[in-house]
């Protein structure tokens, strides 16, 4: 087993931060995070951007980020007065929770831990290790490196390409979306996801009273965590893996949701969807996201029931609707931005003319089109590698990062969204807690001392 004594995680949010922690509570390695935004350190993008409004989707009792610990956060949150375990929590409190216990597991750990304010732009490998190259200060040689690199910023749409103007946002978090609109504007949201959500929620909060129109292929949106009734009554739960790989899947999805809905139907199935995903092939994995994906994000990922009365409040007076269709042009006019569009199912071009354009199209996963200049050169070099379905870093079961040849790397691994074609189930708190536990854990070796390795 790999001697590891020091380990440097590059990216300090939500993955990259639970890693370290973990690296701490089970070792006696030092750490190294690097983080470029000090504001943003623990808490990431979703819990560092978040405002008054935003709600987690998961109620607290499913939000401890310490597996072994599940009730951690609701006690924390009790203590605070803050919620209780049924609580949809808001992701400002959740984002103040995990900077509490990284302080308080930095205080254990005494000088172990280092934080570096600064941007990785390489990573070298060594004889004794690897390097990694900052933009400020100077080299940190360590044993292992992590890459953390969370969500990426979304690319832009195929009309979009191009398109220099001030009323085209394509970053949600990198911009104050509502500044200088006016009451009788309307904005236009590309996505009717969780990132669309956030958006429409961001400018209510700014008092923004004009018309917000969320445009996606199908016009999808998430479901909320109120329970769904069967169709046909109560049912039994599946208690078995499905038979058959992905392909039929699909088909075993939409008959069973004929019959309970399709909420249930995705929700009896996380038990055994990730080791379907892993034992599936690339022509199967790209059949589900082509016709499954679009039903499980919407069932799977769902909003706290107050985002969805907030939601139904903006819909019912006329600010908020949810449409299904494709833009086909976008030309710059004036201030603003005329929209060609070509609703679901029809021939005929509308043209909208919109103050606004948000980019909500979700988190960019293919590493050829991303502007990130440490992976960019790890990619260019071979050192890392798209997964075989562009939607991430390819990488084994054990989050070591996979070569342009193929081959594992034995000193760099990587955690969090960014490894979902390996494991598709891999944007959420308990499923990233997981993953970084059990990395951690065998790391350190601390899965032989309690006989879980053998």
């Amino acid at each position: 087993m790999l001697k590891v004594n020091h380990a440097v995680i590059l990216g300090g949010g939500f993955s990259g931060t639970l890693l370290a922690m973990n690296l701490l509570r089970y070792g006696s390695l030092r750490v190294t995070i690097v983080e470029k935004r000090a504001d943003r350190l623990g808490r990431g993008l979703a819990y560092g951007a978040a405002q008054e409004g935003h709600i987690l989707n998961v109620r607290a009792a499913n939000m401890s980020a310490l597996p072994d610990q599940p009730h951690h956060f609701v006690e924390w949150l009790e203590q605070e007065g803050l919620g209780r375990e049924s609580s949809f929590a808001t992701r400002r409190d959740y984002g103040a929770y995990l900077s509490a216990l990284l302080r308080e597991v930095s205080d254990q750990a005494q000088d172990r831990l280092t934080v570096l304010t600064d941007e990785a732009v390489d990573l070298i490998r060594t004889d004794k290790g690897v390097r990694v190259m900052l933009r400020a200060g100077g080299p940190v040689d360590a044993d292992i490196a992590a890459l953390a690199p969370g969500n990426l910023p979304p690319h832009d749409l195929a009309a979009f390409a191009g398109i220099d103007s001030d009323a085209y946002i394509n970053d949600p978090w990198a911009a104050d979306i509502a500044t200088g609109l006016q009451s009788s504007d309307s904005i236009l949201l590309l996505g009717s996801g969780l990132t669309a959500v956030d958006c429409a929620l961001s400018l209510d909060n700014a008092g923004f009273r004009g018309s917000v129109i969320a445009l996606s292929r199908r016009g999808l949106a998430p479901h909320d965590h109120h329970p769904a009734l069967p169709r046909s009554g109560p049912h039994a739960a599946r208690k078995e893996r499905p038979t058959g790989g992905l392909s039929h899947l699909v088909r075993q999805v939409r008959r069973r949701s004929a019959t309970i809905g399709w909420r249930n139907a995705v929700d009896e199935l996380r038990p055994f969807i990730q080791d379907m995903w892993r034992a599936a092939s690339a022509q199967e994995r790209s059949r589900f996201l082509r016709h499954l994906r679009p039903y499980w994000d919407v069932h799977r990922h769902r909003i706290a029931p107050q985002v969805a009365d907030r939601l139904g409040r903006m819909r019912a007076e006329g600010r908020l609707s949810v449409r299904a269709g494709k833009v086909v042009k976008a030309t710059p006019d004036a201030q603003s931005l005329r929209i060609d569009l070509r609703a679901r199912g029809a021939q005929a071009i509308e043209t909208l003319h919109v103050a606004r354009v948000i980019n909500c199209t979700g988190p960019l996963g293919d590493l050829r089109r991303t502007r990130d200049p440490l992976l960019q050169r790890l990619a260019d070099r071979g050192d890392i590698r798209c997964d075989p379905l562009s939607i991430g870093i390819d990488v084994d079961r054990q989050c070591r990062a996979i070569a342009g040849d193929g081959t594992a790397q034995q000193r760099l691994f990587v955690v969090g969204p960014m490894t979902r074609g390996a494991h598709w189930e891999i944007v959420a708190v308990p499923d990233i807690r997981r993953q970084v536990w059990a990395l951690a854990r065998e790391i350190t070796g601390a899965h032989w001392v309690e006989a879980e390795g053998l």
